[in-house]
């Protein structure tokens, strides 16, 4: 049985992307370990779905820009020690390494002594993240310093993993060589949210009318903005609400702006809800709601709560950003301005009226997401580290219509 590690610098519970690719290779006949930051348990090690998982009780308390580097240099040195110690008696034969950071693929230095391939899955584009949080410029020395350790990160890797064609050409443009590259989507696993019978696709008025968000409450995913736009409109949307699922450092704050703007009963901030059940949430809902904000970074986001709608058979009112404009065509979204709650105010007027026009998003949407699915994504992912672990140059056929824009479809 050929054995795989994955290093992610976060709770392993938490990250449904790293946890089906790990479920994933458990099923495919893989022993599959996994170095994480440890849970709320606190547990050093346990094992969930089949999946060995090793902690450090690091911790993310980040905000400055010292926090961040302290706690990514923290966890490289534990992650280089525990491959060290896990490599001799495991023998990886592919080492899955996900960002941030990027240069957490040197952690895997001795497993690549030792004959282990190394993947490096980057989530995210480290210099426009930064850019974005702190609000530097791109000629700024950080920024450069980010790029030329992105640089040499992805340099070092066998392969590289990016979660959208937008962000791939980005990277190839920064000298990422294309032949060792592939995409494997942000996609959601259609076996837990598949649904026979979505309120999307209906237009009964018996029960509320409710837009639904579920995820972190951060100010990127701009829930204010979703508030301020049902203010100016939910005198046209009589039985309409907005139901905000999850929590974080914008809760407290959305709860202020639906009082002050007299929507208490009509915004309802539900609070954390388990992973389990978001899929009975969203099948009591008519419309997902996603007005994440746009900037040099946002603008290339794909978040998993899109394709978890769009499976649910639900519309979404969606912000018009660059890779998801990339995916999904305008007969397919709600799109609306980034940043513009007038306009958000408009699309959910739209939908709220229309019953058909939300049927035939929803139906649009799942046939430009079918090239996108897991499914697919799972299949890509499994052949490129077969291919990997069989010391053989990965070779990556795709289906055309999964390398097509929105448009071309």
């Amino acid at each position: 049985m050929k054995s795989v590690c994955i290093l992610v610098q976060n709770i392993y519970d938490l990250d449904s992307r790293v946890r089906r690719k790990a479920e994933a290779l458990v099923a495919a006949g893989y022993s599959v370990d996994v170095l994480a930051l440890a849970a709320a348990h606190g547990k050093k090690s346990y094992a969930l779905g089949g999946v060995n998982i090793y902690t450090v009780s690091l911790g993310k308390k980040r905000g400055s820009l010292l926090r961040y580097a302290y706690e990514y240099v923290a966890f490289l040195v534990w992650a280089f020690v525990r491959v060290f110690v896990l490599m001799r008696r495991r023998r990886y034969a592919v080492i899955d390494v996900n960002t941030l950071p990027d240069f957490l693929i040197f952690a895997a230095i001795p497993a690549r002594w030792m004959g282990a391939k190394l993947v490096l899955d980057m989530h995210e584009i480290t210099p426009e993240f930064y850019m974005s949080k702190y609000g530097i410029t791109e000629d700024s020395l950080l920024v450069q310093v980010l790029k030329y350790l992105e640089k040499i990160s992805f340099n070092f890797a066998d392969y590289v993993v990016t979660i959208s064609e937008p962000i791939q050409d980005l990277l190839i443009g920064r000298g990422l060589d294309a032949s060792k590259s592939i995409v494997i989507m942000n996609s959601a696993d259609e076996a837990r949210f598949e649904s026979s019978a979505p309120a999307a696709a209906f237009d009964d008025r018996s029960h509320p009318f409710v837009m639904v968000y579920h995820g972190t409450l951060t100010r990127i995913y701009g829930l204010d903005i979703a508030i301020e736009a049902f203010n100016m409109v939910h005198g046209e949307m009589p039985e309409a609400e907005l139901w905000i699922l999850g929590s974080g450092p914008e809760q407290g704050g959305l709860a202020e702006l639906a009082q002050e703007r007299g929507l208490t009963s009509k915004v309802k901030l539900v609070g954390q809800v388990p992973s389990a059940d978001i899929p009975a949430w969203l099948n009591k809902c008519n419309v997902g709601v996603l007005p994440i904000r746009c900037d040099v970074f946002l603008d290339f986001a794909f978040p998993n709560k899109l394709p978890e709608f769009i499976i649910m058979g639900m519309p979404v009112l969606m912000s018009r950003l660059r890779t998801i404009r990339h995916y999904f065509s305008e007969g397919a979204l709600s799109y609306f301005e980034p940043n513009n709650p007038a306009d958000l105010a408009k699309q959910m007027v739209r939908l709220y009226q229309d019953g058909r026009l939300r049927a035939r998003l929803a139906a649009r949407a799942k046939q430009e997401y079918a090239p996108i699915r897991w499914d697919i994504m799972r299949q890509r992912y499994l052949r490129l580290i077969a291919d990997l672990a069989g010391s053989a140059r990965p070779v990556i056929e795709c289906s055309s219509a999964a390398g097509m824009t929105a448009a071309e479809r």
